[in-house]
């Protein structure tokens, strides 16, 4: 059963992308959504209206993450949402995009990414467990770059790798509650905001090429696998990194 009707979720960086598109894809399969944003209020309303338009359920919250207070700025926000509910569903997809190559990363941006990346989700995750109901589902949202060796994203592919582990020890933990823990991994996936990236001639048609299923990904095919792990019917899944990325970079391709 993937139905979520009666349940909740907390879905971060939602207002625009992969996290609106998660966040939308929930409520449609019942789930009332707390949709968190960082700056972008405006990608937020976008992301409730979307959704209410649907005949879901959903409300904003804003937290800058990556500074402090970042968490409990957050949680205010959720638990006067949630008005004494709990939570089933914590999706944490807010990130910091890659900074660059080892030689042009500053240590401000190396610690911006970790910040965000990395502190933000294991603190939230920490703040959730109290509201987060046993049989929960904690959903953390990775990277191809943690299988492959691409220097320009050195350091955020680091982060990502964190939360994979991250996700594979909390699994052992908050199993005897029956919380299942996994990550996400998508790869190259065309939204809004990364579409122009995308133009450069040629690189669309190389990325599909490298790609077992031929195409870029969109992310509406990151949010079903992640409304997947979210659902009673993932129940014995857990602890595990789910390559979301149509089989980018596999291997060579006959």
């Amino acid at each position: 059963m993937t139905d979520l009707t009666a349940r909740t979720a907390l879905v971060t960086g939602a207002s625009r992308g992969i996290g609106q598109e998660i966040a939308a894809r929930l409520a449609a399969k019942g789930a009332m959504v707390v949709v968190h944003f960082g700056t972008d209020e405006d990608g937020a309303a976008a992301t409730v209206e979307r959704i209410e338009r649907a005949g879901g359920t959903a409300l904003a919250v804003g937290a800058e993450l990556g500074v402090d207070g970042d968490v409990e700025t957050l949680f205010a926000g959720v638990e006067a949402g949630l008005a004494g509910r709990p939570l089933d569903i914590l999706v944490n997809n807010a990130a910091a995009a890659p900074a660059g190559p080892l030689g042009a990363t500053t240590p401000a941006q190396f610690d911006r990414l970790f910040a965000v990346n990395v502190r933000a989700p294991y603190f939230i995750i920490q703040r959730a467990l109290p509201l987060l109901r046993d049989g929960g589902r904690i959903v953390t949202i990775s990277s191809v770059a943690t299988r492959m060796a691409n220097p320009a994203q050195t350091s955020f592919a680091m982060t990502k790798g964190a939360v994979e582990t991250m996700s594979l020890t909390l699994a052992n933990q908050l199993g005897a509650r029956g919380i299942t823990v996994n990550a996400v991994a998508p790869g190259a996936t065309r939204t809004a905001a990364n579409g122009p990236a995308f133009q450069a001639p040629g690189l669309a048609e190389l990325i599909a090429a490298t790609t077992a299923l031929g195409r870029l990904g969109a992310p509406g095919d990151v949010a079903d696998v992640v409304a997947f792990l979210a659902s009673d019917a993932a129940r014995w899944i857990t602890g595990q990194v789910i390559d979301a990325s149509g089989g980018l970079f596999l291997g060579p391709r006959a």
